[in-house]
């Protein structure tokens, strides 16, 4: 019996803030459902199954990490200085905010709860984490995509924020997201053409080149209502993100698990419902079959790494020390 207590104040302890990716893809996963319920005709039942999964996993996963704080306090400050995963603290801030989005039509007080207390820890979480890169000397081999995270995620704050606060302080959260993107992206196309490749574990978090434009042109149409040329403009980026990680294919079929896997759900997901909301807007028969395409793939997508997720979590690899 004190062997298997050990064991799992062991699993507390290792505990990695990286499980919130699991929220954010089941939320991306549940949005998604509900649009492809809206637009293409499909189940409502998927994405209120989904709501309510997605919710209970934010709610166990907070806990759990709520007691590793509580027993494991050092720890936990250990990782909040680290120059890698303090980047996936914003995680809970983004889970927060797509929670929001799935219940904005279907109970707009719970909606407005977890879209003020996402959007304020966002906001801090932002300003810590550049603080940090300011005041810390960064190595260029600590830069990639998680680095979106905590500053670009800056752009989901006006999906589910309308209604809730003004244009201005949407647009805030929608212009420094845009920023930060552009020249993040700059520095990790240089870190990755010119110089050490990413670690093979963060090799999954390719796939969130695809969320900064896939998430800012839903934030812009959401905001202004209209497809215009710089809405056109970041569904194409985002659309050349897709293409360009379908065309690496290889670089990821080999890839031993590991947690960053639930990188590949969310962005996924988002262009999915970029692609429906653009063809809600164009009518145009290519972007059906596309909208089509990216559910199908999400959905496989998840499914393995949830098969994968749950097989790892069994032989008892997922929680321990690195």
């Amino acid at each position: 019996m004190d062997e298997v207590l050990a064991c799992e104040n062991n699993r507390v302890k290792f505990f990695p803030i990286m499980m919130y990716a699991m929220v954010m893809g089941l939320s991306g996963l549940t949005i998604m459902y509900q649009k492809a319920a809206l637009w293409l005709g499909f189940s409502e039942m998927i994405g209120a199954v989904l709501m309510v999964v997605s919710t209970a996993l934010f709610v166990m996963i907070s806990l759990i990490y709520l007691g590793k704080y509580i027993k494991y306090a050092s720890i936990v400050k250990k990782e909040f200085s680290h120059p890698i995963r303090l980047n996936f603290f914003a995680a809970i801030s983004i889970s927060m905010l797509m929670l929001a989005i799935i219940y904005k039509e279907v109970n707009v007080n719970v909606s407005a709860l977890f879209w003020y207390a996402g959007s304020g820890l966002h906001f801090y979480l932002t300003m810590h984490t550049i603080s940090f890169w300011i005041n810390n000397n960064q190595e260029l081999d600590h830069s990639n995509p998680a680095w979106f995270i905590p500053v670009v995620g800056n752009v989901l704050v006006p999906v589910g924020g309308i209604g809730f606060a003004s244009q201005g302080v949407l647009m805030y959260f929608f212009s420094c997201g845009i920023f930060f993107w552009v020249i993040l992206f700059a520095i990790l196309l240089n870190r990755i053409i010119f110089h050490h490749q990413l670690a093979v574990k963060f090799m999954p978090t390719m796939f969130i080149l695809i969320a900064p434009p896939a998430v800012g042109f839903l934030a812009y149409y959401k905001m202004y209502g209209v497809v215009d040329v710089f809405a056109t403009m970041l569904f194409n980026l985002a659309l050349f993100f897709t293409l360009l990680v379908a065309f690496m294919y290889k670089n990821f079929v080999k890839i031993k698990f590991f947690i960053s896997w639930w990188a590949f759900v969310f962005p996924l997901a988002a262009m999915a419902i970029s692609s429906m909301l653009m063809y809600h807007e164009t009518k145009d028969a290519v972007l059906l079959a596309l909208s089509y395409v990216m559910v199908g793939v999400t959905t496989v997508v998840i499914s393995i790494v949830i098969y994968q997720t749950v097989a790892h979590i069994r032989k008892g690899e997922i929680c321990v020390q690195e």
